[in-house]
């Protein structure tokens, strides 16, 4: 038998596998989910993030981050792209202001409504 922990969607569970004869599929006994896992910091966080957020339109890569802490942006301007189905989603700023904080980075998977950044 072998001992496996195993996040899914936040959720962190043990899982128990037998090793079987070869015939098939073994049985797997997975046991309740432990306490979710904390959330990874924010990368790259202002100690004053901005009250405009820039969320996540879909679930996602982020494919680039187009914009740096402190860079004034204009409504409109990509500050996140992100990769869906195969589609560069840019994720603009809703207006006028200052990066405040990058809270993802290049590579991370993100779901639908995550902020990815935020403005002053």
């Amino acid at each position: 038998m072998k001992n496996y922990t195993i996040t899914v969607n936040g959720n962190v569970y043990d899982v128990t596998v037998e090793e079987g004869a070869g015939t098939g599929a073994a049985p797997v006994k997975a046991a309740a989910p432990k306490a979710p896992a904390a959330p990874a910091p924010a990368r790259k966080a202002s100690a004053g993030a901005g009250s405009v957020k820039i969320e996540a339109g879909a679930a996602g890569k982020v494919l680039r981050v187009e914009a740096n802490v402190g860079q004034a942006v204009k409504k409109g301007d990509a500050v996140i792209t992100l990769e869906s189905m195969k589609m560069e989603i840019p994720m603009v700023a809703p207006q006028d202001g200052t990066v405040a904080s990058i809270d993802v980075a290049a590579g991370d998977s993100v779901e639908a409504g995550r902020v990815l950044a935020t403005l002053n």
